[in-house]
């Protein structure tokens, strides 16, 4: 069959053009959009006169065929056909005959493609972001029961302050939050209809793209028609959404995979989800949270790809932004699988407590309440108290043990400034929970934190 654009060419494509100008191989996803988005320009067509009202119904059985057949596996996609878009409109007219080819009346290719793959995109947007939430209510829940459980703060990855763990968590879902918040924005931000812009200047029909935008669900029609074909503004969105989405989860999956090894042992990963060595048999690999790291670095790139296509391409539609998809694609579907199979991972992993609070009880975690103690209590300048507590920890480092643990004599006697009650301070449940100020580690902070946030999705 000849090419349904090919009334001025006087010489076949040759195959290997097909081979490389062809997007089917790739661009098929979107024919669930493509029957979706003609079914809705057929129904506008009819209700401005272009369509009676028995072909219109033609072209919807005949597109709804279509769609069985493609659910049903029985289509037969054809890299001659170039696109979704002209293998539907093709087996259209196969299907339903002449009639067929009036589908098309009042539209490019530009703005088909521009509607088809912003349904995709916001789709998507939808979908992660209810994996999102999902990722959240799991942590939340851990969080809720550990909200006692100390284990050393960290930074510069050293021993800096007790918190607890429940604390940590919530920090994990303070950024998976944002990320909701981002997704939710670029879904407002692009949630408008590029349908009816033709080509690039629009059409010589009274479209109804009102109409059209309400069927589909739009909030209203784009604004220009140059602009709405050559935009993938909405594609680059979700692609540096992703991007930040996927940063965060390799900083947990980083953090599990510190925590899952024989130096931490905060946690300990179920068999379901984790590796043997082919050698060496007492191993077991954090392979899950070490692939969730690693595969940050093809969603930062497909970013930067489509960054780089866009950059130096005139307005209106050319033929680069064909390479717009597969990167979206791949980004898709990689957070997906990530944010199902981190969940759960989550779902399945033992904390071990016991182990948390003895590293809480190496590094002298309370060391700055007994800064604080000697600024409060025993009326000294902090620079003075932060030299006297430096002296502590030396006192400790001597004895081999963590400052929490020693006697109340001993302190005293380092500096006769030093009141009684001092031991208290040191204590690092004492020490989690002082910090109670908005945010803090204290266990009534963070169980505000937790309900804050469970309210914040269920707003949501």
């Amino acid at each position: 069959m000849a090419k349904l654009w090919g009334g001025r060419f006087n010489k076949e494509s040759s195959k290997l053009l097909e081979q490389f100008n062809a997007s089917l191989p790739f661009d098929y996803k979107l024919w669930h959009y493509d029957i979706l988005g003609s079914k809705t320009h057929a129904k506008m067509l009819n209700k401005i006169g272009i369509l009676m009202d028995e072909e219109y119904q033609k072209i919807i059985e005949g597109l709804e065929c279509i769609a069985k057949k493609i659910k049903a596996g029985n289509f037969v996609f054809d890299i001659a056909d170039e696109d979704i878009h002209m293998a539907i409109e093709k087996a259209l007219i196969e299907e339903i005959g002449e009639v067929g080819k009036k589908l098309h009346t009042a539209r490019s290719r530009n703005d088909q493609v521009a509607l088809d793959f912003r349904m995709y995109v916001l789709d998507s947007n939808r979908q992660i972001q209810e994996l999102i939430k999902k990722l959240m209510h799991t942590l939340l829940e851990i969080a809720s029961k550990h909200t006692e459980d100390i284990m050393p703060g960290m930074t510069h990855l050293q021993h800096a302050q007790p918190i607890n763990f429940g604390f940590h968590l919530v920090a994990w879902c303070a950024n998976l939050k944002r990320d909701l918040e981002r997704l939710s924005d670029s879904y407002k931000r692009n949630n408008y209809l590029p349908l009816g812009s033709g080509a690039m200047a629009g059409t010589p029909y009274k479209n109804d793209r009102v109409m059209m935008a309400k069927e589909l669900g739009f909030i209203a029609p784009t604004l220009n028609a140059m602009d709405s074909v050559s935009d993938r503004d909405f594609a680059l969105d979700l692609l540096y959404d992703l991007s930040v989405l996927m940063m965060h989860i390799s900083r947990m999956a980083e953090e599990l995979v510190l925590w899952s090894s024989y130096e931490f042992r905060f946690i300990r990963l179920s068999d379901d989800y984790a590796t043997g060595s082919s050698i060496m048999p007492q191993k077991k690999n954090p392979d899950v949270p070490e692939l969730l790291r690693g595969k940050s670095g093809r969603v930062f790139g497909n970013l930067m790809g489509l960054l780089v296509v866009m950059k130096g391409l005139p307005f209106a539609y050319n033929k680069d932004t064909q390479e717009d998809k597969e990167g979206v694609f791949d980004s898709v579907e990689t957070l997906k699988i990530s944010l199902e199979i981190l969940n759960a991972m989550l779902e399945n992993m033992e904390v071990c407590q016991e182990n948390m609070l003895k590293m809480a009880q190496i590094g002298h975690l309370s060391a700055t309440d007994l800064a604080d103690f000697l600024v409060r209590e025993c009326g000294i300048a902090f620079r003075e108290a932060h030299h006297i507590t430096g002296r502590v920890v030396a006192y400790a480092e001597q004895k081999g043990v963590d400052i929490s643990l020693l006697d109340e004599e001993e302190i005293l006697s380092i500096d006769s400034r030093i009141k009684s009650g001092v031991k208290e301070v040191l204590c690092l449940h004492a020490s989690m929970n002082a910090r109670d100020s908005l945010g803090g580690t204290a266990t009534t902070q963070t169980r505000e934190q937790i309900l804050q946030l469970q309210q914040f999705l269920m707003d949501k």
